[in-house]
C-alpha cells in the first residue's frame, strides 16, 4: 500500500465517522482520559514552590508521552497489519476531532433560547466558560456563534493541521496541548504559575492553524476582502489566535461579537469584534454552521491533495 493511501484513507474514515457520529456518549473517550491524567497530576504538584517549572515539566511530559506512545503502536500495528494501522488511525482521527459535536451544542442553544431565556443559559453553559446567569438572548446566542468560530479552529482544523504535520502522533499530541490549556492554563490564582507553559504551547500550537481556519471561512463563503477586516479586529481578542476566526465569522454575518463577560467570577472587558450590534438571528447560526462545515471539508480536501501529489509529505 502506497503512503498517500496510508495517509488518506484514516482521514477520510475519522472525518467521516466524526460527521455522522460525532462523539457517542456510550464510548469511552480519550480525551476523557487525558483529563483525569491531568486533573490528578495538578492536584498532587500544583503546591508548594517551583511550580512554574513543575507545571513546565508536567506539561512537557504529558505531551511528548502522548506523541512517543501513539508513535510506537502505530509502529506496531503496522508491523502486523496495514489494515489494521488504517482502522486504529482512523479511529483515533474520529476522537480527534469535534465538528458534528460543536454544532449540535450550537443548534441546542438556539433552540433552547427559542422556549426560554433561562433554558438557552443552562445550555450555552455546556460550551462557554463564562458566567452565562445573567446573559441576554442576545448575549447567549453570540457566545454560542463565538465558541462555535474560535473551536472549529481548535476542534477541527489545528488537529487536521498537526495531522498534516506531524501524523496522528501529532494530533493526539495537540489535543493533549489543547486538553492541558483546557484544564490548567489560566491566569487565575490557582493556575497562573503551574499552567503558564501549558498556555504558552497551547497559543503556539494554534498560532498557523487560528489564521487558516479564518482565511478559509473567508473563502468558502466567497468573501476574500474580509481578510483586512479579520486582520484588524484578530489582533484585538485577549488570545493571540482565538479572535481570527471570531473575526472571521462576525465578518461573514456582519454582526458585533465580544464585549464585557464575568469569568470565575471576574469581570474581563474583552474588545468588540465588528461594529454592526444588530440582534442575531437563527440564519446567522444556519450561516456559521454551513461555514464550519465546507471550513471542514476544504481542509480535508487540501490534506488529501497534498498526500496524494507529495508536494508536503506528512511524516
Amino acid at each position: 500500500m502506497d503512503q498517500a493511501s496510508f495517509l488518506i484513507l484514516p482521514l477520510l474514515i475519522g472525518w467521516i465517522a466524526d460527521r455522522l457520529l460525532g462523539d457517542p456518549p456510550s464510548l469511552p473517550h480519550p480525551i476523557v482520559l487525558f483529563g483525569k491524567i491531568i486533573a490528578k497530576g495538578e492536584k498532587l504538584l500544583n503546591k508548594g514552590t517551583y511550580r512554574l517549572v513543575k507545571g513546565a515539566v508536567f506539561s512537557l511530559v504529558l505531551i511528548f508521552g502522548s506523541y512517543f506512545i501513539m508513535r510506537y503502536i502505530q509502529l506496531g500495528l503496522s508491523s502486523i497489519s496495514n489494515v489494521l494501522a488504517i482502522v486504529f488511525n482512523g479511529i483515533i482521527i474520529f476522537f480527534c476531532l469535534a465538528g458534528k459535536t460543536l454544532i449540535d451544542e450550537v443548534k441546542a442553544v438556539f433552540v433552547a433560547c427559542e422556549r426560554s431565556v433561562e433554558d438557552g443559559r443552562k445550555q450555552v453553559a455546556r460550551i462557554v466558560g463564562r458566567d452565562t446567569s445573567q446573559l441576554s438572548p442576545q448575549q447567549i446566542k453570540t457566545a454560542a456563534l463565538e465558541t462555535l468560530s474560535e473551536n472549529l479552529s481548535d476542534g477541527v482544523i489545528a488537529p487536521l493541521f498537526w495531522y498534516l504535520i506531524l501524523g496522528v502522533p501529532g494530533m493526539v499530541a495537540y489535543k493533549m496541548i489543547n486538553t492541558l490549556d483546557s484544564m490548567i492554563g489560566y491566569k487565575n490564582e490557582r493556575y497562573k504559575d503551574f499552567g503558564c507553559w501549558a498556555a504558552h504551547i497551547d497559543d503556539i500550537a494554534n498560532y498557523i492553524p487560528a489564521r487558516l481556519t479564518a482565511l478559509f471561512m473567508i473563502i468558502v463563503n466567497g468573501k476574500i476582502k474580509l481578510v483586512s477586516f479579520v486582520s484588524k479586529y484578530g489582533s484585538k481578542h485577549a488570545s493571540p489566535n482565538s479572535g481570527y476566526p471570531e473575526a472571521a465569522l462576525a465578518g461573514i454575518l456582519n454582526c458585533r461579537f465580544g464585549g464585557s463577560n464575568y469569568y470565575f467570577g471576574q469581570l474581563v472587558n474583552k474588545p468588540y469584534i465588528g461594529e454592526n450590534d444588530r440582534p442575531i438571528e437563527i440564519e446567522d447560526a444556519l450561516v456559521a454552521i454551513v461555514t464550519n462545515q465546507r471550513t471542514e471539508a476544504l481542509m480535508v480536501i487540501l490534506i488529501t491533495f497534498l498526500s496524494i501529489t507529495q508536494l508536503f509529505p506528512i511524516i
